[in-house]
């Protein structure tokens, strides 16, 4: 059985960083695409960033040049670099993985952006 953990998150100040992780256990097809979505009080579910298991990335627009997605392999571990947060980066994240027609979701983490 699949498991994600996310951890990481927390309360930050305007401008400031965090790095979200998601950590994989079970078995997971291959290759796979890894994601971070969120979702703010209110609104839907969005897409922050994607990666391939070949290291194409793709972002939100909203986020280009201050989030930076990655995935540690051996470790099965996947990353979210966040910086320069603002207060609409305020959501609860979530990891997922889609393989071989499956889909597995992590149980979010929230992030605060907040003085």
């Amino acid at each position: 059985q699949v498991q994600l953990v996310e951890s990481g998150g927390g309360l930050v100040q305007p401008g400031g960083s965090l790095r979200l992780s998601c950590a994989a256990s079970g078995r997971i097809g291959s290759p796979n695409t890894r994601a971070w979505y969120r979702q703010a009080t209110g609104k839907q579910r969005e897409l922050v960033a994607a990666i391939t298991s070949g290291g194409i990335t793709n972002y939100a627009d909203v986020v280009k040049g201050r989030f930076t997605i990655s995935r540690d392999n051996a470790k099965n571990t996947l990353y979210l670099q966040m910086s320069s947060l603002k207060s609409e980066d305020t959501a609860v994240y979530y990891c997922q993985i889609r393989a071989l027609g499956s889909t597995y979701w992590g149980q979010g983490t929230q992030v605060t952006v907040s003085s």
